[in-house]
Protein backbone atom coordinates (compact mmCIF):
# COMPACT_ATOMS: atom_id res chain seq x y z
CA UNK A 1 0.00 0.00 0.00
CA UNK A 2 2.50 2.37 0.78
CA UNK A 3 4.66 1.43 -2.41
CA UNK A 4 1.50 3.15 -4.61
CA UNK A 5 1.19 6.42 -2.63
CA UNK A 6 1.44 8.18 1.03
CA UNK A 7 -1.02 7.29 3.30
CA UNK A 8 -1.59 9.05 7.03
CA UNK A 9 -1.61 6.41 10.09
CA UNK A 10 -5.20 6.50 10.74
CA UNK A 11 -5.77 5.50 7.33
CA UNK A 12 -3.17 2.40 7.05
CA UNK A 13 -4.68 1.40 10.62
CA UNK A 14 -8.23 1.69 8.79
CA UNK A 15 -6.90 -0.58 5.44
CA UNK A 16 -5.48 -2.66 7.32
CA UNK A 17 -8.35 -3.61 9.45
CA UNK A 18 -10.18 -4.10 7.09
CA UNK A 19 -8.47 -6.55 5.72
CA UNK A 20 -8.79 -8.51 8.63
CA UNK A 21 -11.62 -10.68 8.96
CA UNK A 22 -14.48 -9.35 11.94
CA UNK A 23 -14.21 -12.29 13.90
CA UNK A 24 -9.96 -12.00 14.06
CA UNK A 25 -10.28 -8.82 15.33
CA UNK A 26 -9.57 -8.89 19.10
CA UNK A 27 -7.18 -6.80 21.09
CA UNK A 28 -3.92 -9.33 19.97
CA UNK A 29 -4.68 -8.04 16.51
CA UNK A 30 -5.40 -4.26 17.32
CA UNK A 31 -1.93 -4.40 19.15
CA UNK A 32 -0.41 -5.75 16.24
CA UNK A 33 -1.55 -3.27 13.73
CA UNK A 34 -0.94 -0.60 16.16
CA UNK A 35 2.86 -2.11 16.49
CA UNK A 36 3.25 -2.32 12.77
CA UNK A 37 1.98 1.28 11.96
CA UNK A 38 4.55 2.91 14.93
CA UNK A 39 7.53 0.42 12.47
CA UNK A 40 6.45 2.10 9.97
CA UNK A 41 7.05 5.71 11.75
CA UNK A 42 10.47 4.88 13.05
CA UNK A 43 11.89 3.66 10.09
CA UNK A 44 10.66 6.64 8.01
CA UNK A 45 7.77 4.83 5.92
CA UNK A 46 5.08 6.80 7.12
CA UNK A 47 4.70 10.08 7.69
CA UNK A 48 2.27 12.69 8.53
CA UNK A 49 4.11 15.25 6.80
CA UNK A 50 4.40 13.82 3.52
CA UNK A 51 0.92 12.48 3.12
CA UNK A 52 -0.07 16.41 4.19
CA UNK A 53 2.26 17.33 1.22
CA UNK A 54 0.63 15.21 -1.46
CA UNK A 55 -2.60 15.60 -0.39
CA UNK A 56 -2.29 19.53 -0.77
CA UNK A 57 -0.41 18.82 -3.97
CA UNK A 58 -3.21 17.19 -5.59
CA UNK A 59 -6.04 18.71 -3.96
CA UNK A 60 -5.63 22.87 -4.04
CA UNK A 61 -6.10 23.35 -8.01
CA UNK A 62 -9.42 21.71 -7.69
CA UNK A 63 -11.08 22.38 -3.90
CA UNK A 64 -10.69 24.90 -1.38
CA UNK A 65 -8.96 25.16 2.15
CA UNK A 66 -12.25 23.82 4.30
CA UNK A 67 -12.47 20.57 1.94
CA UNK A 68 -9.07 20.06 2.20
CA UNK A 69 -9.14 20.89 5.90
CA UNK A 70 -11.69 18.28 6.43
CA UNK A 71 -10.19 15.54 4.26
CA UNK A 72 -6.71 15.74 6.75
CA UNK A 73 -8.93 15.97 9.87
CA UNK A 74 -10.47 12.84 8.66
CA UNK A 75 -7.25 11.68 7.61
CA UNK A 76 -6.15 11.84 11.59
CA UNK A 77 -3.88 14.77 10.37
CA UNK A 78 -2.39 16.92 13.89
CA UNK A 79 -4.29 20.42 13.71
CA UNK A 80 -0.60 21.90 13.72
CA UNK A 81 0.31 20.40 10.26
CA UNK A 82 -3.22 21.19 9.33
CA UNK A 83 -2.70 25.08 10.01
CA UNK A 84 0.30 25.01 8.18
CA UNK A 85 -1.13 23.18 5.28
CA UNK A 86 -4.12 25.89 5.30
CA UNK A 87 -1.78 28.59 5.41
CA UNK A 88 -0.27 27.83 1.97
CA UNK A 89 -3.86 26.44 0.27
CA UNK A 90 -5.29 30.13 1.52
CA UNK A 91 -1.90 31.79 -0.48
CA UNK A 92 -3.66 30.96 -4.33
CA UNK A 93 -7.53 30.35 -2.83
CA UNK A 94 -9.19 33.23 -4.76
CA UNK A 95 -7.09 32.38 -7.79
CA UNK A 96 -8.26 28.97 -7.56
CA UNK A 97 -11.72 29.37 -7.47
CA UNK A 98 -11.37 32.09 -9.81
CA UNK A 99 -10.07 29.58 -12.29
CA UNK A 100 -12.66 26.73 -11.58
CA UNK A 101 -15.72 28.50 -11.56
CA UNK A 102 -14.47 30.29 -15.25
CA UNK A 103 -14.01 26.52 -16.76
CA UNK A 104 -17.14 25.58 -15.04
CA UNK A 105 -19.16 28.35 -16.44
CA UNK A 106 -17.92 30.27 -18.91
CA UNK A 107 -20.02 33.60 -18.11
CA UNK A 108 -20.34 35.26 -15.20
CA UNK A 109 -23.80 35.47 -13.46
CA UNK A 110 -26.37 37.09 -14.90
CA UNK A 111 -28.91 37.09 -12.18
CA UNK A 112 -29.64 35.75 -8.61
CA UNK A 113 -30.03 32.71 -9.32
CA UNK A 114 -27.33 32.16 -11.50
CA UNK A 115 -25.32 33.52 -8.87
CA UNK A 116 -26.48 31.45 -6.27
CA UNK A 117 -26.01 28.41 -8.49
CA UNK A 118 -22.57 29.31 -9.25
CA UNK A 119 -21.94 30.22 -5.42
CA UNK A 120 -23.23 26.76 -4.39
CA UNK A 121 -20.67 24.80 -7.00
CA UNK A 122 -17.88 26.95 -5.11
CA UNK A 123 -19.20 26.13 -1.73
CA UNK A 124 -19.36 22.55 -2.49
CA UNK A 125 -15.62 22.85 -3.92
CA UNK A 126 -14.62 23.66 0.07
CA UNK A 127 -14.31 27.68 -0.72
CA UNK A 128 -15.67 30.09 2.27
CA UNK A 129 -18.24 32.23 1.66
CA UNK A 130 -15.76 35.69 1.51
CA UNK A 131 -13.79 33.78 -1.41
CA UNK A 132 -16.98 33.10 -3.15
CA UNK A 133 -18.37 36.65 -3.23
CA UNK A 134 -15.11 37.95 -4.03
CA UNK A 135 -15.11 35.64 -7.29
CA UNK A 136 -18.52 35.96 -8.53
CA UNK A 137 -18.72 39.76 -7.32
CA UNK A 138 -15.44 40.46 -9.47
CA UNK A 139 -17.71 38.28 -13.14
CA UNK A 140 -19.94 41.25 -12.34
CA UNK A 141 -17.96 43.93 -12.05
CA UNK A 142 -16.64 42.80 -15.04
CA UNK A 143 -19.63 43.07 -17.13
CA UNK A 144 -20.98 46.54 -16.39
Amino acid sequence: MLARREHSAVELKRKLLASVAEEEENESRLAEVDAVIEDFKKRGWLSEERFTEQLLHARKRKFGSLKIAHELRENGITEDLVMEALSEVKTDEFANALDICRKKYKTPPKGREEWIKQARFLQSRGFDFEVIKKVLNQDIEELE
